[in-house]
C-alpha cells in the first residue's frame, strides 16, 4: 500500500461534473486528483477476504441477537427491537453497506465500524474513481465491481414488476447524489422508480403514500432507522405493507454496540479489535465513540486508556491507520448483498475521519 503522486487530468473538474459529481470541492478539496493509493494484488485479496469473513460474522451475530432477544445491549427500545425481529424472521434481504477498516499495509485489516444502514461515498467509489482509472491508466486494475453488483442485487431483492420509491434528505448534496445513483442502479435493473424527500412521505388509509397518494410498496430510504423511531409515523412502520430497504435488522449492524458483541463472540480474531461498553477492559490507546455517531462525530481518542464509562458510548482499542505526508487513510470496503465488491479510500490530517475528509482514488497492479 502506497500513496503516490499522479498527474491531474486536463479539465478534471469539468470531467467530474459531467458524471454528476458536482461536490468534488466543498469547504475544501473533497476529491483528490493529484494522488492515488496503490495496492498489490495480494493486498486486495487480503482486504476482500477480510470483508467477506467479517460480514458473515456480523450476520451470525444478528441471528444470535434475534434468537436471544438481546436488544438491550444495543440500546434498542421495544418498538425498534420489534422491527428488527420482524424483518429478520421474514428474511428481508439487504442491499449494501460499507465497512470502515484500519489497514496500514503491514498488520491485518481491522474493523472499526460497519456503516450498514445509510452509507454514503458510494457514487465516488462505484463510478467516479472508475472513470479516473480508465482515463489515467494509473494502474492495471481497481477493486471495484460495485456498480455491476448493485444492479444485479436489485434483481435478487425485488419482483420484476416492482416500483421503488427513493427517499432521503434531498437538500443535502451528498445524500441527494447517493439517492440518485442508487435510483439509477435500480432503473438499470429494470425497475420503475420514483424520488421524494423524506418529508414528502405521507400516511393515508393504512399505508404509506407519495405526493400523488400512490402506495409505497417498496421504499429505499437514506435515512437512519434510529431517526425513524422518533418520527410521528413510527407506530405504523411495523404494520404497513411497505418493504423498506435497508431492512430494519440493519439496526444491529449499523449500531456501534455491534463491536462489543462481535468481540465477545470472536475474541482474538485477527480482523477485530477489543471492544466493550466498559473502557476499563481496553488496555492501551483507546477510542470512544457514540453508539449512533456519524462522520466522526463525538469520537474521542486517548493514548492512555479510559477509566469512566459514559452511557451510549462504545470503547474500542485503537488501531494504526496508514499514514503519509497527507495524513491518515481509512479503507471503506463496500459490501453488496453478502459479498465484498470494492473499496474507497478517505484521508484526513486527523486520525478521525469526518464529513470533510478527502476521497482518494485507488488502483492495484
Amino acid at each position: 500500500m502506497q500513496r503516490v503522486a499522479t498527474a491531474p487530468r486536463e479539465c478534471w473538474r469539468e470531467r467530474l461534473e459531467s458524471l454528476g459529481f458536482g461536490f468534488h470541492t466543498l469547504d475544501g478539496p473533497y476529491w483528490v486528483e493529484d494522488a492515488c493509493y496503490r495496492f498489490t494484488e495480494w493486498e486486495i485479496d487480503l482486504l476482500e477476504a477480510a470483508g467477506n469473513e467479517l460480514h458473515a460474522m456480523c450476520l451470525e451475530t444478528v441471528a444470535e441477537v434475534v434468537r436471544r432477544g438481546d436488544y438491550e445491549a444495543l440500546g434498542l427500545g421495544r418498538l425498534a427491537a420489534g422491527w428488527v425481529d420482524q424483518a429478520w424472521r421474514a428474511g428481508e434481504g439487504a442491499l449494501y453497506g460499507r465497512m470502515d477498516l484500519a489497514y496500514d499495509g503491514i498488520t491485518p485489516p481491522k474493523l472499526l465500524e460497519y456503516n450498514a444502514d445509510t452509507p454514503t461515498a458510494l457514487f465516488e467509489a462505484a463510478v467516479v474513481q472508475w472513470y479516473w482509472l480508465e482515463e489515467t491508466r494509473a494502474g492495471c486494475d481497481q477493486f471495484n465491481r460495485i456498480h455491476e453488483a448493485m444492479v444485479e442485487r436489485w434483481g435478487d431483492l425485488l419482483p420484476t414488476d416492482a416500483r421503488v420509491h427513493f427517499a432521503g434528505c434531498l437538500d443535502a448534496v451528498e445524500d441527494q447524489a447517493t439517492v440518485e445513483y442508487l435510483r439509477e442502479t435500480c432503473a438499470q435493473a429494470g425497475n420503475a422508480t420514483g424520488l421524494l424527500d423524506m418529508s414528502d412521505i405521507g400516511w393515508r388509509d393504512g399505508r404509506f403514500v407519495d405526493l400523488e397518494d400512490a402506495h409505497i410498496r417498496y421504499g429505499f430510504k437514506l435515512y437512519p432507522w434510529e431517526w425513524m423511531v422518533d418520527e410521528p409515523f413510527a407506530a405504523h412502520l411495523g404494520q404497513a405493507a411497505t418493504r423498506w430497504i435497508e431492512p430494519a435488522w440493519k439496526q444491529v449492524l449499523s449500531n456501534k454496540s455491534l463491536l462489543p458483541l462481535l468481540w465477545s463472540r470472536y475474541a482474538g480474531h485477527p480482523n477485530l479489535l477489543p471492544a466493550s461498553h466498559d473502557p476499563r477492559v481496553i488496555h492501551g490507546p483507546t477510542v470512544a465513540k457514540p453508539r449512533h455517531g456519524r462522520e466522526g462525530e463525538g469520537v474521542v481518542l486517548s493514548d492512555r486508556g479510559m477509566h469512566f464509562a459514559e452511557p451510549g458510548m462504545v470503547y474500542q482499542a485503537r488501531a494504526p491507520l496508514f499514514q503519509s505526508e497527507a495524513g491518515h487513510a481509512l479503507v471503506g470496503l463496500w459490501v453488496v448483498g453478502d459479498e465484498a465488491v470494492g473499496m474507497g479510500i478517505r484521508e484526513d490530517a486527523s486520525p478521525v475521519t469526518g464529513n470533510a475528509s478527502r476521497f482518494v482514488p485507488h488502483c492495484f497492479g
